[in-house]
């Protein structure tokens, strides 16, 4: 990832609004800052939430609170709980996630 075009600036994702985004079992909430060719992100899974597609975008993701599994397309599943985080290419590994609890995530991509 190359950071290009993006001054210094401090944001308040917390306090953004939140776009809704549908996925199975529940929806997402996303608070998004996207600056230059970067967006930030905190994303929200409700309990039982289980993502409707298989993602191919790069990411880094880390885990704030609760927990959940990032699934391979080739079957492969990853437990992901606070501090730990993921990190994948751009048309890597299409993966997908889930949660049982409900999940806080810190995406950068």
């Amino acid at each position: 990832m190359e950071l290009r075009d993006i001054p210094f600036q401090t944001v308040d994702l917390e306090s953004l609004p939140a776009e809704e985004h549908s996925g199975i079992g529940g929806n997402a909430l996303w608070k998004v800052v996207k600056q230059g060719n970067v967006r930030v992100r905190i994303v929200v899974y409700p309990p039982g939430y289980l993502a409707d597609h298989w993602c191919e975008k790069g990411h880094v993701v880390y885990v704030l609170e609760g927990s959940f599994t990032s699934e391979l397309k080739d079957g492969r599943k990853y437990e992901l709980t606070p501090g730990m985080c993921y990190l994948v290419a751009d048309g890597a590994e299409p993966h997908r996630s889930s949660t049982e609890e409900g999940v806080k995530l810190l995406i950068v991509d």
